[in-house]
């Protein structure tokens, strides 16, 4: 299944906090939380001119680095994709309306 990529991504990217910070790419974002942030801002300004290119391989390449970029600010936090997957199979079959409105 594909999903379970995510979850081998996440092992990976939990393993990582035990390298140093001048090994891993991984642990370098780990060691400056700030630096992390802005990359999950700088790749999802990526995305977002990729999809705004209509450019399809742009488009899933930014993506990936998106997605990725978000995986270790979850990581960091102690979360992984199972916590997204649980969110989003609560809001499955919920009107995104109502959803909204249940929030305030």
């Amino acid at each position: 299944m594909k999903t379970d990529i995510l979850r081998q991504l996440a092992s990976v990217l939990e393993s990582r906090k035990q390298e140093s910070p001048d090994s891993s790419y991984v642990a370098s974002l780990y060691a400056k939380p700030d630096k992390m942030l802005e990359k999950i801002g700088e790749e999802a300004i990526e995305t977002i001119i990729a999809a705004k290119n209509d450019d399809r391989d742009q488009i899933i390449y930014e993506t990936a680095d998106l997605w990725f970029h978000t995986l270790v600010m979850l990581a960091q936090k102690g979360l992984g994709p199972d916590d997204i997957l649980d969110e989003l199979g609560r809001r499955f079959g919920v009107s995104g309306h109502e959803e909204k409105a249940s929030r305030s």
